[in-house]
């Protein structure tokens, strides 16, 4: 009988931290929602203070940089907006790379549910958010309740414990991910105005460019360059700069540049020199992904740092005591909570129980439709992304106070209800998010050719319902 030694067991063996892509991003998102709604919370309290003047006069100030005769002005908060929010969108870009080709989404059965749920989660919350406001002041708006923020989210599930699956998590992140994609295209398509096709050139040209390096070169200070390169091309045409960090995400190289077999570790325990350390890390590095590495490194700073000022910058909202009646009553406010609500909870849920209906997807074990319809409810907290839209359809105006006020208003009441449907019993959750879980009764030995080392197959759980479908060591 072979002897069977985990990743985690081999690991520790060594001193080393696995790099587990699923985990550390649900753990980090968990978190990160968290410190957000902290950093809203800071921004109303301190744009409705006696101090709100100074809150206004900070994210107003303007810096400059320049190159020559060429200057680029923009305020704090466009800072915050356009440039910083560009590491938040290239996390993004990363982590639909992943998931297209080695997460949720590769497989069209087990992307089926969360994709078609996206869609009604995209659709519905536009067509109510239109029906209040078709004509008026407020009627581009219709993609600020298309988006959902995951980081809030997995914060809200997290304080749910095991009274929410595990296939929660997963869907709802699957489902997060496509409407990032539904959202960044909206954006690209609909809130940029005035293109300059001379500066769009510049930004296809540096994207080639990093494409064709990308065989090539592996000194990242390159990507960077092209990467800022593209990021002022598109501001200068007139599309939102942020899209440069979801287009580099997407051509990050998914597969590594050597295998995980030449790391020689056994060596560097034998004589542990400085040499042989760097040589050991340097195959390390090079024997995991440029988006998995990129997305470790990156995703701390985008959840734990650019996300929370982001909402620091923008959740500011000052509505004086005599006109909060009149907040409420505007088409905007409610066309962004219900489109948020309603919307969303209907949308998900309906489409979600109608593709298991005629059977394009199932729901796994013990998984009810209060699950789903919760999940929809939960899919409406919609911060970042709906905040973002909101500012790009109506600026400083009126009516973009009256959308930013819904969307605080419309996640606060989709956490209260997504958490209330969920809350009622527990689920016996016997499934870690670790990739790298074994499963008893599950560890079978496969024989062995003769003078060939004994193989194990680790046999994945399928009780998520977006389990692997195994992987082996030798």
């Amino acid at each position: 009988m072979a002897n069977l030694e985990t990743p985690n067991a081999i690991a520790h063996s060594f001193n080393l931290r696995l790099i587990r892509p699923l985990t550390d991003f649900l753990h980090r998102q968990a978190g990160a929602g968290l410190l957000l709604v902290a950093a809203a919370g800071v921004a109303m309290i301190w744009a409705n203070s006696p101090w709100s003047d100074s809150y206004v006069d900070l994210w107003g100030v303007e810096a400059a940089i320049g190159i020559g005769d060429f200057e680029l002005h923009l305020t704090l908060r466009e800072w915050v907006n356009d440039g910083a929010m560009a590491l938040f969108f290239l996390v993004v870009g990363l982590e639909i790379k992943r998931e297209l080709t080695e997460g949720e989404l590769r497989n069209p059965r087990q992307a089926a549910l969360p994709i078609i749920g996206a869609f009604g989660g995209m659709i519905v919350p536009a067509l109510v958010f239109t029906l209040l406001n078709l004509g008026g002041d407020g009627q581009d708006g219709w993609g600020i309740p298309m988006a959902t923020d995951i980081a809030i989210v997995l914060g809200v599930v997290a304080l749910l414990g095991n009274r929410a699956p595990s296939w929660l998590k997963l869907f709802l992140l699957a489902l997060a991910i496509v409407d990032d994609i539904g959202a960044i295209l909206v954006i690209a398509i609909f809130y940029s105005e005035g293109v300059s096709f001379g500066w769009l050139a510049v930004a296809v040209v540096a994207l080639a460019a990093a494409v064709v390096l990308r065989p090539m070169v592996t000194w990242m200070g390159a990507y960077v360059i092209l990467g800022c390169l593209c990021w002022l091309a598109l501001h200068e045409a007139h599309i939102h700069p942020t899209l440069a960090g979801v287009a580099f995400g997407m051509i990050a190289p998914i597969t590594p540049h050597r295998s995980s077999d030449v790391i020689d570790a056994d060596e560097l325990a034998r004589n542990p020199t400085v040499d042989n350390a760097v040589r050991v890390f340097r195959q390390v590095r090079s024997s995991v992904s440029t988006v998995e590495w990129l997305e470790h490194r990156l995703h701390a700073y985008s959840a734990f740092l650019v996300v929370p000022i982001f909402a620091l910058a923008n959740a500011g909202i000052r509505v004086p005591a005599d006109e909060f009646a009149d907040a409420f009553s505007s088409e905007v406010t409610w066309g962004v909570i219900l489109g948020l609500t309603l919307g969303k909870t209907v949308g998900i849920s309906a489409f979600t129980l109608a593709a298991v209906a005629v059977g394009i997807g199932k729901l796994p074990i013990g998984v009810t439709p209060r699950y789903v319809v919760g999940a929809g409810a939960l899919g409406g907290i919609g911060f970042t992304v709906s905040l973002l839209v909101a500012e790009l359809a109506f600026g400083d105006a009126a009516v973009g106070t009256d959308a930013r006020l819904g969307v605080l208003v419309a996640s606060v009441a989709a956490a209260a209800v997504g958490a209330g449907i969920m809350i009622p019993g527990r689920v016996l959750d016997d499934r870690s998010m670790d990739e790298h879980t074994i499963v008893p009764g599950e560890v079978e030995e496969l024989a062995p050719t003769p003078g060939e080392p004994t193989t194990v197959r680790w046999v994945a759980d399928d009780r998520s319902g977006f389990a692997d479908s195994g992987s082996k060591i030798d």
